[in-house]
């Protein structure tokens, strides 16, 4: 229980930490602090007679920064990634003319993707011969609509036919 509550510290920690981080690097103030030791940098060229050491402390700091930023900008982005998944879930979950298909939709595999895509193609072209613009509908009551829409217009077929 004792290990369980630490992980739980370190990992809020950890959050809260990377969450000021990536606030204050994407700041005006991150930008410019950044532009004037490049500048600074500059400046100090020819009184090191830009040596290889003088190239060397740039090239080290911009590496370990950009090193770290990477794995920040990744959390960042996992973290934004779910809440937007859960968010549309969500949306999903709650419509009741949604497929409730794609509620799980991330952790599919490319292929089950393409399935899906196939249907929303379908989709696609039952609802281009729809009269109404706004009309919405599932794969699944598309398909049936129109399978409904093709009877009657067999019958009527039919019935003029006589």
């Amino acid at each position: 229980m004792k290990n369980n509550i630490n992980t739980q510290n370190t990992s809020g920690f950890f959050e809260k930490f990377a969450n000021k981080v990536n606030k204050a690097a994407g700041s005006t103030i991150a930008f410019i602090a950044a532009f004037l030791i490049v500048i600074v940098w500059a400046i100090c060229g020819p009184i090191f007679h830009y040596s290889e050491n003088w190239q060397l402390v740039i090239n080290t700091g911009t590496t370990i920064i950009t090193f770290l930023m990477v794995f920040l900008i990744q959390k960042s982005q996992n973290k934004d990634s779910l809440a937007i998944q859960l968010k549309l879930n969500e949306l999903v979950a709650a419509h009741e003319f949604a497929s409730n298909r794609l509620v799980n939709v991330e952790n599919m595999t490319e292929d089950e993707l393409k399935v899906i895509q196939k249907y929303y193609s379908k989709l696609s072209e039952f609802t281009k011969s729809e009269e109404n613009l706004q009309q919405s509908h599932s794969i699944d009551e598309a398909a049936e609509i129109h399978e409904l829409k093709k009877d009657i217009e067999e019958d009527v077929k039919k019935n003029l036919g006589k």
